[in-house]
């Protein structure tokens, strides 16, 4: 079996954009991947084309040798657009290596460890009494573990503008995650995601401040350049922390692993460079009693990837699935796993368990999208 041609796919679907690799063979055999850094699909696709120059007509089932080759062959190793484009064809080659066993790719990865996939979803913004609500909707729904975001009083979401006080935005999320609390009762697991917008000072005050609440964790909150930084955090709270969505390598794991400044490890699969690079990181998490927690907002193949891997993964905790977002076009992706409030189920298709419709890719025209660009009230550039 050999490699043929390596195709990709940009396309906004839902509120993001969606960055797609199919990998075609000459046995007629295809697989599927996704690139996971939103909002640089362009960069993706140059290292796509590049890396098409010379995997066309290679083996796709060597993917260990495949992926030493595109992480290490050009000189320059690693870095998250690399990787990225990595992992979509990591994970497609995977699809292929399970579709031509005839078994699906979490009895590649060593067969079920679990019967279905357990999930977190995103409760939204903590700006309002709509947070509380909409909590109090999650949990009758089914959803029994609910993660947040921070909001500002009328915080502008587009690109060119948008004001974070990080003081006046971790007291709001204090008061309303009390409140939310108090709605839904002490059994549903509660947690935040700050995406790296505080300091240390501020990340020990609200942890100081939310303390009483028992939060299952607290996301990302501060940046992560700097793994000392997350040390002397560790020292000021006993709060579990969440890291490691935008890690593009074992290699970034290897101090907060190895430290014990991660109890949930946020390992992304089309940015970590895909099933090969994130079993890997899974083993090494077992040996510090370490889970894994996916991170997931993107779309089907990222939902099915990851949860072959959770299925697979003995230290696993929770996938997260976007509750909001719910399930792909049908017409874009005929089969996808499915959701339901708490859990994803997935079969025994060969692969992925994912047919995606090309054809229906130019009824989805690629649109640049940009996170929001916040800035402190003294006009500061901060995190998004």
């Amino acid at each position: 079996m050999k490699i043929t041609a390596i195709k990709y796919f940009m396309m906004k679907v839902n509120f993001r954009n969606m960055f797609v690799v199919k990998v075609e063979t000459d046995s007629g055999i295809h697989g599927i991947g996704e690139g996971g850094i939103s909002g640089r699909e362009k960069a993706m696709a140059g290292m796509i084309d590049h890396y098409a120059q010379f995997l066309v007509g290679q083996d796709p089932r060597r993917i260990e040798d495949i992926w030493q080759m595109l992480y290490r062959r050009q000189y320059f190793e690693g870095g998250t657009i690399i990787a990225a484009a990595i992992s979509a064809i990591d994970i497609a080659l995977w699809d292929i290596l399970g579709k031509s066993l005839g078994v699906p790719v979490y009895q590649l990865l060593g067969g079920q460890s679990r019967q279905w996939v357990p999930c977190f979803t995103d409760g939204g913004i903590l700006d309002s009494e709509a947070c509380v609500e909409k909590a109090k909707q999650l949990v009758s729904d089914g959803w029994q573990v609910l993660r947040f975001v921070p909001g500002m009083p009328d915080m502008t979401t587009t690109q060119e503008d948008g004001e974070y006080d990080p003081w006046v935005s971790l007291d709001m999320a204090a008061h309303w995650l009390a409140k939310i609390r108090e709605a839904v009762g002490t059994q549903v697991r509660l947690s935040i995601d700050f995406h790296h917008r505080l300091s240390v000072a501020e990340a020990a005050d609200f942890c100081r401040r939310v303390g009483p609440l028992g939060l299952m964790f607290i996301e990302e909150p501060i940046r992560s350049e700097n793994p000392e930084a997350y040390a002397a955090l560790r020292q000021m709270t006993d709060i579990p922390f969440a890291i490691g969505e935008e890690f593009s390598s074992k290699w970034a794991f290897r101090p907060f692993i190895e430290q014990g400044l991660c109890n949930y490890a946020r390992v992304d699969l089309c940015n970590v460079g895909g099933f090969t690079e994130a079993k890997k990181i899974a083993g090494w998490c077992e040996t510090h009693y370490i889970d894994m927690m996916p991170h997931n907002p993107l779309g089907t193949i990222c939902t099915a990837a990851s949860a072959h891997f959770g299925v697979a993964i003995n230290n696993f905790a929770y996938q997260e699935v976007n509750a909001v977002i719910g399930q792909s076009p049908a017409d874009l992706f005929p089969k996808q796993p499915r959701v339901e409030p708490g859990r994803i189920i997935i079969d025994d298709t060969p692969g992925l368990g994912v047919e995606f419709n090309e054809d229906a890719a130019a009824d989805y025209p690629f649109e640049y999208w940009e996170a929001p660009h916040l800035h402190k009230p003294d006009g500061a550039f901060t995190n998004w």
